[in-house]
């Protein structure tokens, strides 16, 4: 199956600027690919992809100038429109103007421009030295590694502020008030009070799988920490790819790719904002005839109405077949199973019991009963004309609903928190705890997307449920990763603690790793059966002579003081 099966959603604008590829690795892609864009994917050609157009503008709201800008954009130019572009070419405009950013095609440009603006400006210039950790490709520096800076310097913030006060964004523009060693205050155009901005750090992060898990985590390769601000009385049309200006200054007279003047032209939210260098002509706006046929055939093959009624009534079919599969659980399950019988020697024994008990009871009470529950519900899906109206539909999908979220809370999430399982194995409690996390996860999502529907199914509000359940910051904490067991699972918890505790210190004196000196297991035992001799001791599992010899009387005293304080 082509992308493996998973379902693509693919947004984009393709009459901004096309995908930079060097000469060299062009020479050898062109063998395999007809074009750099992404149409030319071999798995994508073999997809009945759908093509949607979004044509609603956000960035402008004057519709003179959202007109001038689809005319440039679909190279249809006429001279009316030429002329209108035209009154902003503006050849004495004074480029200190408070608040303009100038747009250049080339990055020696814009370079040359901000360094003969710096220079010019009074007063001690401070460097800022970026800290670099790792491995993080000076390609993909933010900003600069040495960023030299002046009070009265028009920058641009080059990141999101993540505090939680949003006091700027990645392409706000504003002035340099003040400067110290290790912070800029910078005030931006309409506020009162100047920003005040302090290091902040990006990562290059690399994406592996977990082998065992199948889950994709990350690993943090190298680390930028920088003054979040790049001088930008000019910056290049490249750069300014998804920024927002209210003034820029526009030179597009050495444009040289497809896509350029658009891009340029569209950065600004108002024709009056917008300032030319040089004047505009058709000839200037460079077209790529491979974009052109591609758009068009997007445009003469928008889906129908009746293509839309049937993809929401297999999405809706879809979301509610899955909303009543358990197999995520079943798998979370089986892995945390496999974990502890494959290191059962180090842990107790009724962990692996208590598992096999909460899978035996899922599969009774949640996966049996799905099984049967789907095959009804695909029969009342096959006359849905529309989910939410069908009466007898909504009642049984909300009777469900209750039924498998109840037994979700009954049989998984009550008993498995109640659940810490401890081992000196740091390897193997670091797996487990991160099952659990997943189990418990999984449990949790599911349990909040059927209460979604405790009153019936009503998609909107369905997707906006599942999307925040989705994406919500897991505060479950396994209960592994906890010191000690849970009350009910040990009768004697501070007895436990202290047994711990003392085998701690005793392996930290001796210099021993503390399984040397007792397992977990063994302070588990003794926890619960209070042994009051020697020879009680000796049936403690782990317990052997010489450390009977060692630690037995020791530990004798801990339990007597506990069992009888007073004495």
């Amino acid at each position: 199956l082509p992308f493996g099966g998973v379902q693509m959603l693919m947004i984009g604008d393709l009459q901004q600027l096309a995908p930079v590829i060097k000469k060299d690795e062009w020479n050898v892609l062109k063998q395999y690919y007809d074009t750099a864009f992404f149409f030319s994917c071999k798995a994508l050609q073999k997809t009945t992809y759908i093509s949607i157009e979004l044509d609603h503008v956000y960035r402008q709201s004057d519709s003179k100038f959202i007109d001038l800008l689809n005319r440039v954009r679909g190279n249809q130019l006429d001279q009316e429109s030429i002329n209108l572009l035209n009154t902003r070419y503006k050849p004495n405009f004074k480029t200190d103007e408070a608040g303009y950013i100038s747009l250049t095609t080339h990055n020696a440009k814009a370079q040359n421009i901000n360094e003969v603006k710096l220079e010019k400006l009074k007063g001690t210039p401070y460097t800022f030295m970026a800290e670099i950790t790792g491995n993080y490709s000076e390609y993909n520096y933010p900003t600069n590694a040495e960023l030299v800076l002046k009070a009265g310097a028009q920058v641009m913030f080059v990141k999101n502020d993540p505090s939680p006060d949003k006091l700027y964004y990645n392409g706000k523009i504003g002035k340099i008030v003040s400067i110290e060693e290790d912070k800029v205050e910078v005030q931006c155009p309409g506020e009162d009070e100047a920003i005040v901005v302090y290091p902040l750090e990006w990562q290059n992060i690399k994406y592996t799988l977990d082998e065992d898990t199948r889950e994709i985590s990350e690993i943090i390769e190298g680390i930028f920490t920088q003054i979040p601000l790049k001088l930008a009385w000019s910056i290049t049309i490249h750069k300014s790819q998804g920024l927002t200006f209210d003034k820029a200054i526009i030179d597009v007279e050495a444009a040289f790719a497809f896509g350029q003047v658009y891009v340029a032209l569209s950065r600004c939210k108002s024709l009056e904002g917008l300032v030319l260098v040089s004047p505009v002509s058709s000839n200037g706006i460079i077209s790529d005839n491979t974009i052109d046929k591609f758009t068009r055939k997007v445009e003469e093959n928008q889906p129908s109405q009746e293509q839309l009624q049937d993809s929401e009534k297999l999405y809706r079919e879809e979301l509610l077949v899955d909303l009543f599969n358990f197999y995520n659980l079943e798998q979370a399950l089986y892995y945390i199973i496999k974990l502890l019988k494959d290191h059962s020697s180090g842990l107790q024994k009724h962990h692996l019991s208590d598992f096999r008990d909460i899978l035996k009871k899922i599969n009774e009470d949640i996966a049996g009963i799905s099984e049967k529950f789907l095959v009804e519900l695909r029969a009342l899906l096959i006359n849905d004309n529309g989910t939410e109206e069908d009466a007898a539909l909504q009642q049984r999908l909300s009777k469900a609903s209750r039924y498998f979220a109840g037994k979700i809370d009954e049989v998984i999430l009550k008993p498995v928190r109640e659940i810490s399982i401890d081992t000196d194995n740091r390897k193997v409690k670091k797996r487990i705890n991160e099952a659990l996390v997943r189990l418990l996860f999984e449990a949790k999502y599911k349990h909040s997307c059927l209460k979604a529907c405790f009153n019936g199914f009503v998609l909107k509000e369905y997707l906006s449920i599942k999307a925040k359940a989705a994406i919500e910051d897991v505060t479950l904490k396994a209960t592994a990763m906890k010191s000690g067991f849970t009350g009910t699972e040990i009768i004697n918890k501070d007895l436990y603690d202290l047994l711990k505790a003392w085998r701690d210190a005793k392996a930290e004196k001796l210099d021993w790793s503390v399984y040397m000196v007792l397992q977990l297991k063994s302070i588990h035992e003794i926890a619960d059966t209070l042994p009051s001799s020697i020879k009680e001791l000796q049936s403690v599992r782990g317990l052997g002579k010489k450390k009977l010899q060692f630690f037995g009387e020791e530990l004798l005293e801990m339990v007597r003081e506990y069992v009888n304080p007073e004495s």
